[in-house]
C-alpha cells in the first residue's frame, strides 16, 4: 500500500491542459514555463568536450569545485556581496534543491508557510514529507501584486518550519523589495525558522537590471536558503542543474541527503555550466531583452481585448490575466485550447489566489506570440 501522502498527491492541472494539445493540431502552447530557444551552442560544445575527455565518473556530491567557485564569483558580481563557495551546493535541478530542503526541514505534522499563487511543486514536496503547505495569497490590484506581511506572519505557528516565497514569482511576476525582505528575515530570526527564497527568475526583470535578493540583506549565517537554476537564464531547462545557497552550518546535512537521493550530479554538465557562467552574459542579456519586448507586445495586445485584464508585473516571463465571466479557470483553459487553439495554464494550478486567472508564458518568438494574440483577439473580441 502506498503512503497516504503519496496516494493523495494531485495531478498537475497544467499538464492536464497541456495533454489536450497532443490531440488538437496547430495549438499554440503558452502553458509551460519554458522558452523556445535551445541552449546556446558554446554551452553544448563544453558538455560534449567534457564527455569526449572521459569526464563520466562519480564526482563531488556538492558539485565540482570549479562550478561552486564560478557560482560564488557570479553572486559576488550580481548581488554585490562576498560569497564563499563552501555555502553553495549544486543540485540535480532547482526542484531537486527544493526536495532536499523539504527533507531537511519537514517532519510529519509540520508546516511551511507558502506565498501564493506559486508554482505548485514545492508545496507537493512538503506534502511528500508529511507536512502541510499553509498558503498566504498575494493580493492582485491595478498596480500589481501585493503581499500583506501581517497576514503572512499570522500564518506562522508552533509547527511552522519555514516561510517559502518565489521572487520574482511564477506565475505572478511579483517581486519582493529589500524592505520587506529585511522584515521577513527579522521575523524568521526571532521565531527560529528558515526563509526559503526561490530566485530562479532573478535575471528576468524589466524595470531594473536584476531582481532584489535576500542575499543582499542577509548575513552569511542567517536561516536562509536561496534556490537557483540554470534552466531559465541560460535556456537549459532540459539539463536539470540547479544550486542552492545556505548557511555553512547546514551544508553537512544536504551533503548526506544528496548521497541518498542522487549521489551527486553529472560532471560534464557541470563543466558546461562553468562555461555558461563565464561566457554567457551576452546571451543572458539578449534573452532578457527579447522577453522584455515580448512582455510589452503581449500586455498591449491583451489589454485591447474585450473583458481581459492583465495584472501588472515587473519580472519573470509570465502574465496573469483575468477574464470577465470566466468562471473556474481549468474548464475555461480547456475551452481556449479547443476553440481558440491557444494553450494557457489555469490559475487554479497555482494555489490560493490563483483561481480567477490564467497564466500566459511569453518566452517565445514575437511571431509566435503575435499569432497567438490574433487567435485570442478573435475569441474575446476587441474592446
Amino acid at each position: 500500500m502506498l503512503r497516504p501522502e503519496i496516494d493523495a498527491l494531485p495531478d498537475s492541472q497544467i499538464v492536464e491542459v497541456w495533454k489536450m494539445g497532443f490531440e488538437i493540431p496547430d495549438v499554440i502552447g503558452l502553458w509551460v514555463g519554458e522558452g523556445d530557444i535551445p541552449t546556446p551552442q558554446f554551452i553544448c560544445d563544453a558538455a560534449a568536450d567534457a564527455l569526449k575527455a572521459g569526464h563520466t565518473f562519480y564526482t563531488y556530491k556538492q558539485g565540482i569545485p570549479a562550478l561552486r567557485q564560478a557560482l560564488a564569483r557570479y553572486h559576488t558580481r550580481i548581488n554585490g556581496v562576498p560569497m564563499a563557495p563552501e555555502r553553495i551546493t549544486v543540485t540535480s535541478a532547482g526542484m531537486n534543491a527544493m526536495m532536499l530542503i523539504a527533507e531537511m526541514l519537514v517532519s510529519q505534522g509540520d508546516n511551511i508557510v507558502v506565498v501564493s499563487p506559486v508554482w505548485p511543486n514545492f508545496a507537493r514536496s512538503i506534502e511528500i514529507m508529511g507536512g502541510t503547505a499553509r498558503e498566504v495569497a498575494l493580493e492582485p490590484g491595478n498596480d500589481g501584486w501585493r503581499l500583506d506581511l501581517d497576514k503572512l506572519f499570522r500564518a506562522v505557528d508552533a509547527r511552522t518550519r519555514a516561510i517559502y516565497l518565489a521572487t520574482p514569482g511564477n506565475p505572478t511576476g511579483w517581486l519582493m523589495e529589500h524592505e520587506q525582505m529585511k522584515a521577513v528575515l527579522e521575523f524568521a530570526r526571532k521565531r527560529g525558522i528558515f526563509v526559503i527564497s526561490d530566485e530562479v527568475y532573478h535575471r528576468f526583470t524589466y524595470d531594473r537590471p536584476v531582481a532584489p535578493s535576500f542575499l543582499e540583506v542577509a548575513a552569511p549565517d542567517d536561516p536562509l536558503f536561496i534556490v537557483h537554476s540554470f534552466s531559465k537564464s541560460w535556456a537549459m531547462t532540459g539539463w536539470r542543474v540547479g544550486w542552492t545557497v545556505m548557511p555553512q552550518r547546514v551544508v553537512g546535512a544536504i551533503d548526506r541527503l544528496i548521497e541518498y537521493n542522487t549521489s551527486g550530479g553529472v560532471q560534464a554538465l557541470q563543466e558546461a555550466c562553468v562555461v555558461a557562467l563565464e561566457q554567457g552574459e551576452p546571451f543572458v542579456k539578449e534573452l532578457v531583452e527579447r522577453c522584455h519586448q515580448a512582455h510589452d507586445l503581449v500586455v498591449k495586445r491583451l489589454n485591447a481585448m474585450k473583458g481581459v485584464h492583465v495584472v501588472p508585473a515587473p519580472a519573470a516571463f509570465y502574465v496573469m490575466l483575468q477574464v470577465e465571466g470566466m468562471g473556474p479557470s481549468l474548464p475555461f483553459a480547456k475551452r481556449l485550447v479547443k476553440e481558440a487553439r491557444v494553450g494557457l495554464a489555469p490559475g487554479s494550478a497555482f494555489g490560493a489566489g490563483g483561481e480567477g486567472h490564467l497564466r500566459l508564458c511569453f518566452a517565445s518568438s514575437h511571431e509566435r506570440l503575435a499569432k497567438a494574440m490574433d487567435r485570442l483577439e478573435g475569441f474575446f473580441g476587441k474592446r
